[in-house]
């Protein structure tokens, strides 16, 4: 659970690099509370309203997630609007977010994964 709460403390941080394993541990504990949100909303007959409030509210957080997890393959954070590109972006997006990292330092920060 760390790995969640953790990602949300640093949510405007868009500098530095993180692991592959606390990106795609976020991105699973998101999803999950994306559900319960979900379903929670719709037995309240709010549908809409808890899960856009919570989308919203982790918005920032899984941006800045995404962007240090780019810069850990050493890519510009700006390599997250490939996921405009129809299919192929989407796809490409998930191939560098699944790319083991640098591991000597590059120009954003020292290897997380020394560091740990």
């Amino acid at each position: 659970m760390h790995w969640y709460t953790d990602v949300l403390k640093r949510y405007v941080d868009f500098s530095g690099r993180s692991r592959r394993q606390e990106y795609w541990m976020f991105v699973l504990f998101n999803l999950l509370a994306l559900i319960i949100v979900a379903i929670v909303d719709s037995l309240l007959g709010t549908y809409p309203l808890l899960y856009a409030l919570y989308a919203l509210a982790v918005l920032l957080p899984a941006l800045g997630v995404g962007v240090r997890r780019l810069h850990d393959t050493g890519k510009s954070g700006w390599w997250m609007l490939i996921a405009i590109v129809p299919l192929i972006g989407g796809i490409w997006l998930i191939v560098l977010m699944a790319t083991e990292g640098n591991a000597q330092p590059n120009q954003y920060g020292p290897n997380p994964k020394l560091a740990a």
